[in-house]
């Protein structure tokens, strides 16, 4: 069963081309099969032809093809979910990172610890779809942002968004969207050289600065205004590079260069994963700013992200973990929840600028 969505609120939203919503629903419209972002520029549907999913898997597994014209796979990665279910959040990073690609459902729930029963039920609540459903738009999705932005033949893309060979590849397109993935693309390529570039959605506003200072302190390669990471086979299943700047607003720029092509989902999982793409800053606002103690550094500080690390196994989200042993900080992050790290690094904020006003 499909996740409950608020059918005036999402119409609201779409009429409007509302960028808030962007990314927390899809619009299916039964009249041309279509699915598309809240803020498609097309025309606006008749209202009695929409019906409004939780996520893009949800629209295939509903029987919609991803509109290409506002592109569902440019979208920031922003599932109602979220928040409500960490196992749900633990098993998409997973698949994301490749673990359905050689691997069934039943081994990715033994590697959460949880039965194949209610990992698929939390699916089907959450998501509104299967979770090899989810992987394979995924896969798609990918593929066809490929296809878009890079320069890559049709067989490299198939390898670069984790297709296990070209047929399955050319079989997924043509059941989805009833045409060859060739003909998605408008002009030929050119034959690829040099690094895949692609841009990486997120909801706005993202403070890259502050970024960028925290993971310098960390010890990350930073320079330029850029983050730099080389890959290494025993980690990444590749050898190579991927680099990462500031992009229009909305996205950051990445620029890989893989020496196998499959291993690239993971990377830009990972990718996802250090600069905090799937951050909802406008529920950490809304949510840390009714303690009196951070609302005057929330506002001071939007789009404030945690970096996440490059390899992390640990079984609860980045948002809610919580590293001080400080028992009044503790105490007082109950209230935080899901969000405790963003609540520490606000704290750390107005207490700084307190102890600053003081002296």
């Amino acid at each position: 069963m499909e996740p409950t969505l608020d059918f005036e609120a999402c119409w609201r939203a779409v009429v409007a081309r509302d960028a808030r919503f962007d990314g927390r629903f899809f619009t299916g419209v039964t009249s041309t099969g279509i699915y598309c972002r809240p803020v498609c520029p097309a025309r606006t549907p008749r209202r009695e032809n929409v019906t409004f999913h939780a996520g893009a898997a949800a629209a295939e597994a509903a029987g919609f093809r991803a509109c290409l014209r506002c592109r569902p796979e440019t979208a920031p990665d922003m599932g109602a979910w979220r928040g409500t279910s960490n196992t749900v959040s633990r098993a998409l990073a997973l698949i994301e990172g490749g673990a359905l690609d050689g691997a069934d459902v039943d081994a990715l729930a033994t590697r959460l610890g949880v039965g194949e029963r209610h990992l698929r039920r939390l699916f089907r609540q959450h998501l509104g779809a299967a979770p090899v459903s989810v992987a394979q738009t995924r896969r798609v999705l990918l593929a066809k942002q490929l296809i878009h932005e890079s320069r890559l033949s049709m067989a490299e893309v198939a390898l670069a968004s984790g297709f296990g060979s070209v047929r399955r590849f050319n079989e997924a397109f043509q059941a989805l969207y009833d045409r060859p993935p060739s003909a998605l693309r408008r002009r030929r390529a050119p034959e690829a050289t040099g690094p895949i570039r692609l841009g990486l959605a997120y909801r706005p506003p993202y403070d890259w600065e502050a970024m960028l200072t925290a993971l310098a302190a960390r010890g990350d390669a930073v320079a330029d205004g850029g983050w730099r990471r080389e890959l290494q086979p025993d980690i990444d299943g590749t050898d190579g590079r991927v680099e990462v700047r500031a992009g229009e607003v909305g996205r950051l720029m990445v620029e890989a260069q893989v020496g196998t092509l499959s291993a690239l989902p993971g990377v830009l999982a990972r990718v996802r994963r250090v600069f905090d793409l799937a951050a909802d800053p406008e529920a950490i606002a809304r949510d840390l700013s009714a303690d009196p103690a951070l609302a005057a550094a929330v506002a001071a500080h939007p789009g404030l992200r945690l970096p996440g690390d490059w390899i992390d196994e640990a079984d609860d989200p980045p948002s809610d973990r919580l590293s001080s042993e400080n028992p009044v900080l503790s105490a007082r992050a109950e209230r935080w929840r899901p969000w405790r790290s963003y609540g520490a690094l606000y704290w750390t904020l107005s207490k700084e600028a307190r102890d600053a006003q003081a002296t």
